[in-house]
């Protein structure tokens, strides 16, 4: 297993304060807070670790600050319901003494019953298509220093981009965007551990669709980024250590937030998840140069 994918591991493994109440370590991924899918796949494990033989399907989450990443992070569970089917969970992430995320999360006992979805996109197949470090490879001498540390660090996931940008110069694009990603290492195959590395991973491309049609992308010096909320359901099991689509639309843009949806599928077109999120897209003005 490679150092970044166990590192991760590390990461969702979670440190029992008491019967509700847990603690994570937070990692530099290049970004000036604390990375929103770290807190989603940590408050995800902490929920999961006070329901019995239930799965998640379905999580509401919101970024309330900036969380740092020279410290820890508490997190504490509100158990609060269990049904005869359902299992209802608030978490709270607390770091400083203050609150930084708030989710609620809805657990299951598994039941067969009516079944449809929509299909997959018709994309090209993953083994067609480059490898997006190979991408960035090839633009982060033009990049800004803060989006060369963001873009070139090593991950435990692989991401194969479908429409490819050029970060120096992003163009005006419709906006969609499909992306086929995986862990790059197996794992074991705990059903909840794929839910919470799935949750972790959802935060990635999501906002950068909205940009777009803007000519916009992450790399963008003007540009303030942060995530509001986000929103997931569950659909079927996933196995992550396999390629899986990520479909990506953003339907608007309004008063400095960027809205995108996505639905994850399976290598055969099984649809595995839903995803929803809302970003602030803040364009800072530059200082004018000095003479």
């Amino acid at each position: 297993m490679r150092p970044e994918t166990a590192d991760l591991l590390r990461l969702l493994s979670l440190e029992r304060l008491e019967r509700d109440l847990f603690r994570g370590e937070s990692r530099d991924i290049g970004n000036p807070q604390v990375f929103g899918g770290q807190v989603l796949g940590q408050a995800l494990t902490a929920a999961h670790a006070t329901v019995d033989a239930r799965r998640v399907h379905s999580l509401h989450a919101y970024f309330l600050r900036r969380g740092d990443v020279n410290a820890p992070i508490v997190y504490e569970v509100d158990r609060s319901r269990d049904g005869h089917s359902f299992s209802s969970r608030r978490v709270v992430a607390i770091q400083h003494g203050e609150q930084i995320f708030h989710m609620a999360a809805s657990f299951q006992t598994d039941e067969p019953g009516l079944e449809h979805q929509i299909d997959a996109p018709p994309v090209p197949p993953p083994e067609s298509l480059p490898d997006l470090r190979a991408v960035v490879a090839d633009q982060a001498a033009a990049l800004p220093s803060a989006a060369q540390r963001l873009l070139k660090r090593d991950t435990p996931f692989e991401f194969r981009p479908v429409e490819p940008i050029d970060y120096r110069s992003p163009r005006v694009e419709a906006p969609v965007q499909h992306v086929w990603f995986r862990v790059t290492d197996p794992l074991p195959p705990d059903e909840d551990l794929h839910r919470c590395l799935l949750a972790y991973v959802s935060d990635y491309h999501l906002i950068g669709t909205a940009l777009r049609p803007h000519g916009l992308s992450m790399a963008s010096p003007d540009l303030v980024i942060a995530s509001i909320d986000h929103a997931m359901w569950f659909h079927r099991p996933v196995r992550i250590d396999d390629w899986l689509l990520y479909a990506m639309d953003s339907p608007s843009a309004a008063n400095m937030r960027g809205f995108a949806r996505g639905s994850i599928y399976a290598r055969d077109g099984r649809l595995i998840a839903s995803t929803a999120q809302e970003g602030l897209l803040r364009r800072v003005p530059r200082a004018p140069a000095r003479s």
